[in-house]
């Protein structure tokens, strides 16, 4: 049986200190759409944060419909995800993409996070 794919409270950033955190250790990458910081973490499991901010996005229908889209992104990738915190930052061009876009936006910087991670252990 596959194990269910949701997003409990323990899966996200909440608080600032964990963001605080993940900006002062992470490494960044992005493309066009948007930008991630992600920092190794010891829950076990990928968490997300998301900093989805007005002048990115427009008003609060747009900004609410992107992090909606990134967190059921996220959702469906987390068990390819490996251990990390991860903030997810919107930038001014996603506001005029196709939802499309940003899903295969999110589906390559989720594989570039798993890439970057694998990288880091081998080395």
């Amino acid at each position: 049986m596959a194990a269910r794919l949701t997003l409990p409270a323990r899966l996200r950033l909440r608080r600032k200190s964990d963001f605080d955190a993940a900006y002062a250790r992470g490494w960044r990458m992005g493309n066009g759409f948007f930008a991630v910081t992600a920092t190794h973490n010891d829950t076990g499991a990928a968490r997300l944060g998301l900093a989805v901010a007005l002048r990115a996005a427009g008003n609060a229908v747009m900004r609410n419909r992107l992090r909606r889209l990134i967190r059921e992104s996220f959702r469906l990738h987390q068990a390819e995800i490996p251990c990390v915190d991860l903030v997810v930052s919107a930038r001014a061009s996603a506001r005029g993409a196709t939802p499309a876009e940003l899903r295969a936006s999110l589906d390559e910087l989720w594989k570039r996070v798993s890439e970057r991670c694998a990288a880091s252990q081998r080395s």
